[in-house]
Parts: C-alpha cells; structure tokens; sequence
C-alpha cells in the first residue's frame, strides 16, 4: 500500500517563514502558482541563472552536483521546503546545483523578480524575505556541520531522526551519495555493522 504525505499549504509556508498582515498576503499570493510536475523532471539546472522559487505542496525532490561523472547528493526536499537557487536568488547569479523530482510533486510557483518588487514596496514582505533568506542559511549551516563534523553512521541516524520517511520514500542510492559513503557502507550501516 502506497502511503500518503500531508499536503502543505502555501499560507503554513508563508506563516512558517514570518507571519504578513492580510493585505500583504493577498499581494503574494497573487503572484503564486500551482503547478504538477511528473518524477524524474529536472527542476532547477547548474550554470543556469533560476529566475524562480518553489515551495513543496506535495513530493519529495533532491539537490545534487555533478563531480568527476559522479552524482553527489547534499540535499533532500519534502512538503513545506523551499526549492531555490540561492545563489541566483541573492546574486543574481549562475547556480552550481541540479534538482530533480524523486515523485510527481504539487509545487508552489514564485518568480523572483516579482518578489523583489514586492521587497522594494512592502516593508513587511521585505522582512519576510529576510527571516526566508535567514532560515535557508541556517539549514545551509546545519548541513555543512553535520557533514564536517558526524561521521556516515551518526549522519545516518539523524537523517533517520529528523526525516524517516526519506528512508522508504528516497532510494538507497541517493541517501548513500547524501550520506557520502558507497550502498555497500550503507547497508552495513543499516544493518548495525558499522
């Protein structure tokens, strides 16, 4: 039996980020679409400038780059995760990361330059962009120290923690690329043979 994920709406992601009195709300949520894309669609490209944020109603994606013909993982999004280039979005900028859909995903649409319009007029909406841009950077932060300082084994156990549905809903490839370590490792791993 295929289980089922709670959709997340876009009102739990914007009030997630930083709470916008209703009028400022309504301006946003103007400028958001829904849009269906199938598993295996590459949504965001390395070396390409993204013009566009996601959020994640419903699915699972992952960001990966692309290292002596390798495919490394570094990270996983679900419902309520934003899917961005943060490099484009702050600098204007080529990004280094590909996305790929890992299911068919309900997604959230926003063109950046229509938020930073918003930015420039909505004093709110400014500081909505600056708690978003925050908190990106501390799982940012988050991720680098876990990999810099956990080895394969405790990463695995907190992926487990924080995320167990990754586990049954992501395949072992792509968490032992995350995880840095070969499916061999990580089935000892999984098996207490560490």
């Amino acid at each position: 039996m295929k289980e089922k994920y709670h959709n997340v709406t876009i009102d739990q992601i914007i009030d997630s980020v930083y709470p916008v009195p209703a009028e400022v709300r309504i301006e946003l949520l103007q400028l958001i679409e829904e849009v269906k894309l199938p598993k295996g669609h590459l949504l965001l490209r390395a070396d390409k400038t993204e013009t566009d944020i996601y959020f994640i109603k419903k699915g699972i994606v992952r960001a990966f780059a692309t290292a002596d013909a390798a495919e490394i993982t570094f990270w996983f999004g679900r419902e309520g995760d934003a899917i961005i280039s943060m490099r484009s979005y702050v600098a204007g900028e080529k990004g280094y990361e590909d996305i790929e859909l890992l299911e068919d995903c309900e997604l959230y649409k926003l063109s950046t330059p229509d938020l930073q319009r918003l930015y420039r007029r909505e004093i709110h909406l400014a500081n909505w962009g600056r708690k978003f841009a925050e908190q990106e950077l501390i799982k940012t932060e988050e991720r680098l120290i876990s990999r810099q300082f956990r080895n394969a084994t405790e990463r695995y156990r907190e992926l487990l923690e924080h995320n167990p549905d990754l586990i049954r809903r992501v395949s072992l490839r792509h968490i032992a690329s995350y995880l840095g370590i070969t499916q061999v490792s990580l089935s000892r791993i999984r098996a207490g043979r560490n």
